[in-house]
């Protein structure tokens, strides 16, 4: 056995000493990629469903490669424009390849979790959107968005629910199509950034007058909707 090879027998299998600090930069500027991953998800449309090929993965490796490699002259230049070059030309002593493969499939892991987050938040919220207009093609109805169980109250006084909810709407023109649209307007405008679902609640102005407000504690969107 030559020098070389007893070189790569000895390091076979063993962890490259910039794999944790990598994989963990990766799956962090993931998350921090949701909106550029969620906007490729939306672009992709019906294409999307079932697909096994990652939105953001490669770019998202590449990236924090790069960066790695800036600060740490080292490291072998590993992406070609197909893709990872073979690893064992670059660096022969680590089992690179395995690395990256392992860090890969963490991450397609990750972006399908995301995704199928986002896909669940839709769902609900679609599901909502659809009881406020099939309760207002029903009477002019609108489901509480609190309780999710009684009819809303809603004249040119005020905005009302048995279960609490009161907002004084005296000389605001506020009717049913007029919430209808407030709601419907305030909840896509979360889900155009978030994954998770919002929640509506009663809070209070200085003067102590009600109003009737939309937030998320994940990215802390917070808006009033009346």
């Amino acid at each position: 056995m030559d020098a070389v090879q007893r070189h790569r027998s000895m390091y076979k299998g063993t962890t490259p000493p910039w794999k944790e600090t990598y994989r963990k930069r990766c799956v962090e500027r993931l998350k921090n990629s949701r909106s550029r991953l969620l906007e490729k998800f939306r672009q992709m449309g019906e294409d999307s469903t079932g697909s096994s090929r990652s939105l953001l993965v490669q770019e998202v490796m590449e990236e924090e490669w790069s960066a790695l490699q800036s600060t740490n002259h080292r490291l072998p230049s590993l992406w070609s424009g197909d893709g990872i070059r073979d690893v064992y030309t670059a660096q022969q002593e680590f089992d690179e390849l395995s690395a990256f493969e392992e860090i890969q499939q963490e991450l397609i892991a990750q972006e399908l979790l995301i995704l199928e987050e986002y896909n669940r938040s839709v769902r609900y919220e679609e599901q909502y959107l659809d009881s406020v207009l099939e309760g207002m093609e029903q009477g002019g109805h609108i489901i509480c968005p609190i309780c999710h169980v009684n009819n809303l109250t809603v004249n040119s006084h005020f905005t009302s629910c048995p279960c609490g909810l009161y907002v004084n709407t005296i000389g605001r023109n506020v009717s049913s199509e007029v919430l209808q649209s407030l709601l419907e307007r305030r909840v896509t405008e979360h889900m155009e950034d978030c994954l998770h679902n919002a929640t509506f609640s009663m809070a209070f102005n200085t003067d102590g007058s009600p109003n009737l407000m939309i937030s998320c504690k994940v990215c802390d969107y917070l808006s009033v909707v009346l």
